[in-house]
């Protein structure tokens, strides 16, 4: 009855009728079912049938970490982290990151990873945050694969390889994670891992600059300068570095006052 209950809930959910799927959820969540509890503290923390509520939200994720259900392990600690709907606490939201990692979570893997990376609410320590990131790479998630590349390409706390960083980041970059196309570029820009190749350097930096990237906006417009065998293109030059200058970036800002002044890139 109980399973049928919460298939029926699901499936309202998945129609839009939230209110019918939240009457279906809270008697069972009420009599301690921890996948209409996890339900229902998405419910009150989208707004979604209900007026939303994080300190409710908190309250029925909660009831359910408290049962191990993994998913509200992970947005628990989100919670407390974030210090929504309960204070502000990483120590706490470390426990529930940890709780959710230790049963193969990937995004809590990866929270757990910034958390001992940064030495907030955790002992600071870069090898655990390697290790946490490792096993989430390899779930494939595209933030911890991106992180885990910084690792590799600066040697922090693994062995220093550009292979390594290239191949993280390539597989980030390719899920659409702007910070792994960024750093793509710049890796066949330098040969990081890869053979030095501009043509292949432009397309991850057009990705990335697409999405709002200040860096890659900047380097993009330097390479259309006619680096490297691009050819020259001041029409593309001038909106790259517009829009990074846009977003604060100096260098892009001091170059494009030196355009104007030039007149070059104007209509």
């Amino acid at each position: 009855m109980a399973a049928t209950n919460f298939a029926k809930g699901r499936e309202a959910s998945k129609a839009g009728d939230f209110k019918a799927a939240l009457t279906q959820w809270t008697p069972l969540a009420e009599q301690g079912d921890a996948k209409a509890q996890f339900s229902l503290g998405l419910m009150y923390d989208n707004g979604q049938g209900v007026l939303q509520n994080h300190e409710t939200a908190a309250k029925w994720f909660a009831l359910a970490a408290d049962q191990g259900f993994v998913n509200a392990q992970c947005n628990l600690g989100v919670m407390y982290h974030n210090g929504e709907g309960v204070p502000h606490d990483n120590k706490a939201a470390a426990k529930w990151f940890t709780l959710a990692a230790e049963q193969g979570h990937a995004q809590a893997q990866t929270n757990l990873a910034f958390l001992y990376e940064d030495g907030n609410g955790i002992p600071l320590n870069e090898k655990t945050a390697a290790k946490w990131f490792t096993l989430a790479a390899d779930q494939g998630n595209a933030n911890a694969q991106s992180n885990l590349g910084r690792m590799y390409l600066a040697g922090n706390a693994v062995p220093q390889s550009y292979q390594t960083a290239f191949e993280c980041f390539t597989k980030a970059a390719e899920q659409g994670h702007v910070e792994a196309q960024y750093n793509l570029g710049h890796a066949y820009i330098e040969g990081y891992g890869v053979l030095k190749n501009a043509n292949t350097a432009a397309v991850w930096y057009t990705k990335a600059a697409e999405q709002g990237h200040a860096k890659a906006q900047y380097n993009l417009a330097h390479l259309y300068r006619g680096k490297d065998g691009i050819p020259l293109d001041e029409q593309a030059i001038v909106k790259w570095y517009t829009k990074a200058a846009e977003q604060g970036n100096t260098n892009a800002q001091n170059e494009l006052g030196l355009m104007y002044n030039r007149g070059e890139g104007m209509p």
